[in-house]
């Protein structure tokens, strides 16, 4: 159904196109994923992520490393122990495995749904940054994404020029604080 809605709109906007470029109509074009990419803000968040998680990964590294440790000396004193010190052993393997496990999954899925937040977070500054870029300069209409686009029409680079000031402005904020 939305495919149909977008190939009408694509339709509608060639036979319009005449017309509106008679009238001085100002279109111009974004490429959202290049912005979206190369946007800073995206490097600060993906930095503001790796601080929030690396007690939860050192974690999950001490946990590893102690699992490595418990099944090396498994190995190596499994002929001198007695049966049910290799049952406690492998007991506290198969239980130090299922808290690897368990915590694991818990890492990828909250790291998920945070990278899914910043992810949102971004997309809304850039269409909060092309919507100011649209109202300063007056453009009409902005699309996101062309087969084609002239540098004339493309503001792909003013986009990403006023995120890097947006970025920059709030850099010196927080240093300030």
């Amino acid at each position: 159904m939305s495919r149909k809605i977008v190939n009408l709109l694509i339709v509608g906007l060639f036979v319009l196109a005449p017309f509106a470029v008679q009238a001085g109509t100002r279109i111009v074009v974004v490429n959202l994923n290049r912005v979206l990419e190369k946007a800073p803000q995206k490097r600060l968040a993906v930095l503001r992520l790796k601080r929030e998680f690396s007690a939860r990964n050192r974690q999950l590294v001490s946990l590893r490393k102690r699992l490595r440790k418990l099944e090396i000396k498994l190995v190596r004193n499994r002929l001198t122990m007695s049966p049910s010190q290799i049952r406690t052993l492998e007991g506290r393997i198969r239980t130090l495995r299922r808290k690897i496990r368990r915590a694991q999954e818990d890492y990828r899925e909250d790291l998920n749904i945070r990278k899914n937040q910043e992810l949102r977070r971004l997309h809304k500054v850039v269409i909060r940054t092309i919507h100011q870029l649209a109202r300063k300069h007056k453009y009409d209409l902005v699309l996101t994404d062309a087969i084609y686009a002239s540098k004339a029409v493309n503001i792909t680079d003013d986009v990403l020029r006023s995120l890097e000031a947006q970025a920059r402005a709030a850099v010196k904020t927080k240093k300030t604080k």
